[in-house]
């Protein structure tokens, strides 16, 4: 019979579709996957894999398979969960994505504050603007501001988003301000592109209800950090969140334009994968980044974001 870190091998296997990808995931190398899930298959005496050179997918015995191991799994780790609920230290590995720019200001200086807090959490931090697949990517949460209503993932809204269109003064002295929403279509709009992107349809909320605008610019990324630095160097508008120019706004490199008319925006969200049970360690992570933005997050009461030395310095007794 094979043994409970098996079947988590073979499981992490089908999820990711790929043996090296499991290894890394698991910290083993593609070899030992491959005998742990060998061994398995000696045992049952059938094939739970069809392999090519850089895929593998279940069988129909390997997904019967695979369906009574994630169901056994999830019991072990609900177990495990509801025992280490009764103690304050939360242990075990966390992986968590989230994009660049949040993470690097509202995530990641709090993290070594965190795990000084847990001391047995490892926390393993990915930050890219891609929407990486958190299944397949084996993220335990990713933090998300978007329309979650197409994802089957259980969610915790962390924080509000405000959002604002903005241009550096440099950029308004040139071009003028504009001073309804159909003056956007005449100006240069810096966009953020990514496969599936909506980024260059620019709805606002405003005194004659909601306007739809389809703006251009010569200048797009897939990085929210490049269109923030161009904006602020004056090469165009901008639609960015709070959580981002606020310190900017406040010190007049950026100005808000069309104050009256409020870009539509998502909610900050954890969400974490339905099909598995949430241990504690990533309920205390959720928790506590919730408890450190709090119900008006401290980017929208006018105050700077958080830096590395103030949060270390306040974890200390």
């Amino acid at each position: 019979m094979a043994d409970v870190s098996d079947w988590a091998v073979f499981a992490r296997t089908a999820e990711l579709k790929s043996l090296s990808a499991a290894g890394r995931d698991l910290r083993l190398s593609a070899a030992v996957v491959s005998n742990r899930i060998a061994k398995i298959e000696r045992q049952l005496g059938v094939r739970l894999f069809n392999r090519t050179t850089r895929r593998v997918n279940l069988t129909e015995e390997g997904e019967i398979y695979y369906q009574h191991c994630v169901r056994i799994l999830a019991e072990i780790e609900q177990i495990e969960s509801n025992i280490g609920s009764r103690s304050d230290s939360p242990r075990g590995a966390i992986t968590v994505t989230a994009p660049s720019g949040f993470g690097r200001r509202h995530i990641a200086p709090f993290m070594p504050e965190f795990v000084d807090r847990f001391p047995d959490i490892q926390a393993r931090l990915h930050l890219t603007d891609r929407l990486s697949d958190v299944i397949q990517e084996g993220t335990d949460v990713a933090i998300r501001i978007a329309d979650l209503r197409a994802y089957s993932f259980i969610m915790k809204k962390l924080a509000t988003n405000v959002r604002a269109v903005v241009a550096a003064p440099s950029y308004l002295e040139r071009h003028g301000t504009p001073e309804v929403p159909e003056d956007l279509l005449k100006h240069n709009c810096l966009l953020l592109r990514f496969p599936g992107s909506q980024q260059f349809q620019w709805a606002l909320e405003g005194p004659a209800g909601t306007e739809s605008l389809s703006v251009s610019g010569n200048l797009d990324s897939d990085n929210g950090e490049a269109i923030l630095e161009w904006c602020r160097a004056g090469a165009g508008l901008a639609l960015k969140s709070m959580w981002e120019v606020g310190e900017d706004v406040r010190s007049g490199r950026l100005q808000v334009v069309l104050p009256d008319w409020k870009p539509h925006g998502h909610a900050i969200y954890a969400i974490y994968p339905h099909s598995r049970l949430m241990p504690t360690r990533v309920r205390t992570f959720i928790d506590f980044l919730a408890d450190k933005y709090g119900p008006s997050p401290y980017w929208e009461r006018g105050e700077d974001a958080p830096r590395p030395s103030q949060v270390a310095s306040a974890s200390l007794p």
